[in-house]
C-alpha cells in the first residue's frame, strides 16, 4: 500500500477546507493565536516506514494527546493499581466537567478527561516524576528532542481555573495526595509539550506494535515501553474514552483507537500496522479537530484499515 501517496492525496483534498469550519481553542490565550488554516498528517508503520504531508513538520501544542503518554508512564510504574484511583468508563460529558465528580465521590471516570489526567499527574508526582521526564520519554520515542512551549504553559497556568476547581474538589475526597499547585504544574506543562505530526506518529508507534519501542525497526536493542497486555489496555481506553464525549462517533465513523487534544492534534492506532497523527487547530463543539476527524475518516475509507 502506497501510504505516501495516500497521505498526500488526503492533504491535497482537505487543505483548502482548513479553517473553514470550527474554531481554535480560545480559553487558552496562546492557542487562540494559532492560525486556523493549518493541516498536517503523518504516519509511522511497524516496519519503520514513514510518510507525511501538509504542515506535518510544524510543531504544535499536543495538549490532551499527552495523556496517552502520562498514562503509559504511570502504568509502567504501578500497573493496575492505578485503577483504584481512576475509572475506565466513558464519561459522556465534556472533558472538563465537574458534574460526575460529585455524584461519584471524586473518582474520575477515566484517565483521558481532565480530572483523570490530573490524578495521573498526582501519581507521577508521587513517584518523583516531572514534566521533564515526560519530555525525555517523548524525545526518546521519536528520536528527536522535543520541548515545552513555555508561552502555552504560562497561558495554561494563568487561565486554568476549572482545572484548579477539579483538583481541589478531588482533594476534598482524598483523591489528590500531593500539593495541588505542584500537581497542576506537572499537568499544565505536559499539555504544553510541543511536537509535529511526524514526531507524534513516531512516538505513538509502540501502541501499534505490542509495546515495542517505535525505533526498534531501525536496528539496535531498545527495551519495550510496556508489555502487550498494557498496550491493549491503552488502545481500548483510547477507543472508548479518547475523544471526549465524541468517542462513540469516532468509533462509528473511523473505527480506530484515537486520542485528541484541543491544540488540534489527534493520534490514531491501527494495531499491528501503523500509527497516524493529524493536526488542524479548528475544533468542533466537543473539542476535537474538525478537519482532523475528516482526514482520519478518509484514511480509513481509502485503506480499509479498521479494528472492526
Amino acid at each position: 500500500m502506497n501510504f505516501a501517496a495516500i497521505v498526500h492525496d488526503i492533504a491535497e483534498a482537505l487543505r483548502p477546507q482548513a479553517g473553514q469550519q470550527g474554531h481554535v481553542a480560545t480559553y487558552i490565550p496562546a492557542l487562540a493565536r494559532v492560525p486556523a488554516d493549518r493541516f498536517g498528517i503523518a504516519l509511522h508503520t511497524v516496519d519503520g516506514i514513514e510518510a507525511g504531508a501538509g504542515d506535518c513538520d510544524m510543531a504544535f501544542s499536543i495538549q490532551s494527546v499527552s495523556k496517552v503518554f502520562s498514562l503509559t508512564m504511570s502504568l509502567q510504574a504501578i500497573g493496575d493499581a492505578l485503577w483504584q484511583r481512576v475509572g475506565r468508563e466513558p464519561s459522556g460529558n465534556p472533558f472538563n466537567s465537574l458534574v460526575q465528580l460529585e455524584s461519584e465521590h471524586g473518582k474520575p471516570r477515566n484517565p483521558f478527561i481532565n480530572a483523570g489526567a490530573i490524578v495521573v499527574a498526582d501519581v507521577l508526582l508521587g513517584l518523583g516524576r516531572t514534566s521533564a521526564d515526560l519530555v525525555a520519554m517523548l524525545s526518546d520515542l521519536c528520536g528527536e528532542a522535543v520541548d515545552i512551549d513555555e508561552e502555552v504553559a504560562a497561558s495554561e497556568a494563568e487561565t486554568g481555573f476549572r482545572n484548579r476547581a477539579l483538583a481541589n474538589f478531588m482533594k476534598s475526597f482524598g483523591g489528590i495526595e500531593n500539593d495541588i499547585a505542584a500537581v497542576l504544574d506537572l499537568y499544565f506543562r505536559q499539555c504544553s509539550i510541543r511536537m509535529n505530526c511526524r514526531q507524534l506518529a513516531r512516538a505513538a508507534g509502540y501502541l501499534c506494535s505490542d509495546g515495542a519501542h517505535p525505533l526498534s525497526s531501525r536496528g539496535g536493542a531498545r527495551p519495550a515501553l510496556v508489555n502487550e497486555r498494557l498496550t491493549r489496555r491503552v488502545n481500548a481506553l483510547m477507543l472508548t474514552c479518547g475523544t471526549y464525549d465524541m468517542a462513540g462517533e469516532f468509533a462509528y465513523r473511523i473505527g480506530l483507537p484515537c486520542k485528541s487534544g484541543v491544540g488540534g492534534g489527534i493520534i490514531a492506532v491501527v494495531p499491528d500496522r501503523l500509527t497516524l497523527a493529524v493536526w488542524s487547530p479548528a475544533l468542533d463543539e466537543s473539542g476535537n479537530s474538525w478537519l482532523g476527524m475528516k482526514a482520519l475518516e478518509m484514511f480509513v475509507a481509502r485503506t480499509g484499515l479498521s479494528v472492526f
